[in-house]
């Protein structure tokens, strides 16, 4: 797409000196059991008469049927300078009063240039807009999982269209007929990217979807229509507006990306089954079978749909397959894919060749295969949601996005969330390091590099998907932080990022044990690592912001989860 239909949207309405329109925010975040706020220091604490919001409603519920109306909330919000209630109050108040860093306007001003309009209408945010590149490739597209943090930090500002037209596009396009190779996709598969095309003659605007027949590996992308769904949550929650969700055309949107998810087949796991390319990481990187991204997004969806579905004759036999699928899936992963200290002990000392129920090493997995490299990382305080759980296989690599999605989807217990982070504080380092997030720890190296990725010339050793680190993880990490309360955390990478990403013109990926270097092939000026940093920022200083990606534990899915969490306060 030509740079000059890459144009700024202005809406009406007052901005300050930094194009930020003075709204109010409707959204709301979790209640003061899941922030932990007693762990902040010198915050009071208080009892506050609530209602339960929609979310909140238990799966039991569910199950025992009755009008799935919305209901009104009234949630405790705390914000960095002190608890701040909203009893009387649907909003909250005084955004954007911090000063600013100098790069944040810049930030935003990057934003908006990357803006694609559709038709006279903003429809979206292009992967990158990179003028000092020559080639192209398909970083002038619209790919549905990189909007995500672009369409966050629009509805913080109030600018709601641009995600609402985003919403209906996509779910136009899930409309299409998906041949690859003339094998048909399932009727639910979301694009992963999209493209507008002008036609000067003809003076319109034409689309193009890709379904995976033009992505590295002809994968399909199993995480748009996840994202989507979450995506629509959040757009809800910031806006109050119900009518967009309920509409016929998002009902049958999240029915048919549900139906290609929940149908049964051999499988005996709750876990979806996915292929290698099919997420974030999406070049072969041996995180076939179960990956952690997809299952922690899977079950974010299911909850965000649960939210969302009507109760009518097509809507109620979902709500009960999804109830019972989350029960299955939450007790799945936290028994299984849970790592700590206490866990790898067992593990290490696993005996093999178990049969019937009574086995407890259910999946065979040869003690002689753990990596040597995980008995120095594991500390004995903190834990993770390993990558991969498999027959005769587990792959016990960090991987940031399903653990910090893990956290605000509350798959991950309150203890487990705390574990979490208190890994994250004990390998700041390995994790963190001088560029905040590593996206997958430790590299492949050597032959096993070459058997996992086939020789992969973009994922070599701490590069890329290969142990790179990526700006755009900023966002989650920082909601984890608040969710788990631990704002300063989170403060703390937020300066790492200010110290050389607008300098470093905000590449896509860094490269190097930790993160030192700029990727070997990043795209300069890549959106997401943008609108990554301005969503970290903004809810750091309003977390009541947390509300739209964050959900509450549910008490109906507490599964006895026999294994230590590794939490100490």
């Amino acid at each position: 797409m030509p740079p000059s239909r890459m144009v700024e949207v202005v809406e009406n309405g007052r901005r300050d000196a930094m194009g930020l329109r003075k709204v109010d925010s409707r959204a709301s975040i979790t209640e003061a059991d899941d922030l932990d706020l007693a762990r902040l220091p010198d915050r009071p604490r208080i009892k506050i008469e609530r209602k339960r919001s929609f979310d909140e409603r238990s799966l039991s519920e569910h199950l025992a049927g009755g009008s799935l109306r919305q209901v009104d909330s009234v949630e405790s919000i705390f914000s960095l300078g002190g608890l701040r209630s909203v009893l009387d109050s649907p909003s909250s108040l005084g955004h954007h009063s911090f000063e600013p860093h100098p790069m944040f306007a810049e930030a935003w001003d990057a934003l908006r240039k990357s803006i694609v309009l559709f038709r006279g209408q903003p429809v979206g945010t292009i992967a990158a807009l990179d003028h000092a590149s020559e080639e192209v490739l398909n970083y002038d597209q619209v790919f549905v999982r990189d909007f995500v943090p672009s369409a966050m930090a629009f509805l913080m500002n109030g600018e709601n269209d641009i995600v609402k037209n985003f919403l209906l596009k996509t779910l136009h396009l899930q409309g299409w007929e998906k041949r690859i190779d003339r094998f048909k996709l399932g009727e639910g598969v979301m694009p992963a990217s999209f493209k507008v095309r002008h036609d000067p003659i003809r003076k319109n605007d034409n689309l193009t979807a890709d379904f995976g027949e033009s992505a590295i590996g002809r994968v399909a992308p199993v995480d748009s229509g996840f994202w989507w769904i979450i995506l629509l949550r959040a757009y809800t929650k910031a806006t109050g507006d119900m009518t967009l969700a309920e509409s016929p055309e998002c009902q049958r949107g999240m029915r048919l990306i549900l139906a290609l998810c929940l149908s049964e087949g051999f499988e005996t796991f709750p876990t979806l089954l996915c292929a290698d390319g099919c997420s974030m990481i999406d070049r072969r990187m041996g995180v076939y079978g179960y990956p952690i991204e997809i299952q922690a997004l899977f079950f974010m969806s299911l909850r965000c749909a649960l939210s969302m579905l009507k109760q009518d004759s097509e809507g109620k036999e979902f709500i009960e397959r999804i109830v019972k699928r989350l029960h299955a899936l939450s007790y799945h992963m936290r028994n299984y894919f849970w790592l700590d200290f206490q866990q790898l002990n067992v593990i290490y000392r696993y005996k093999t060749e178990e049969y019937s129920h009574t086995a407890v090493n259910k999946f065979n997995v040869i003690p002689d295969s753990i990596p040597d490299w995980i008995f120095d990382f594991m500390p004995n305080r903190g834990g993770y949601f390993i990558g991969n759980v498999s027959p005769a296989r587990m792959d016990f690599r960090w991987f940031a996005l399903g653990n910090c999605i893990a956290i605000l989807s509350s798959l991950a217990t309150p203890e487990q969330s705390a574990a979490i982070m208190d890994l994250l504080e004990e390998r700041w380092e390995e994790l963190i390091g001088e560029m905040p997030l590593k996206i997958a720890y430790p590299a492949l190296e050597g032959h096993e590099w070459r058997i996992v990725t086939g020789c992969d010339p973009k994922n070599t050793r701490w590069s890329y998907h290969n142990g790179g680190s990526w700006p755009v993880l900023l966002w989650l990490f920082t909601a984890a932080c608040i969710k788990t309360g631990r704002p300063q955390i989170a403060q703390r990478a937020i300066d790492l990022a200010e110290s050389r990403l607008s300098k470093d013109g905000w590449p896509e990926y860094y490269d190097g044990k930790t993160g030192r270097y700029v990727g070997k092939q990043a795209r300069k000026f890549q959106t997401w690592s943008i609108a990554g940093y301005l969503v970290a920022k903004m809810m750091l200083e309003d977390p009541s912001h947390l509300g739209m990606i964050s959900l509450e534990e549910d008490r109906a899915m507490k599964p006895p989860v026999k294994r230590s969490a590794s939490w100490t306060i």
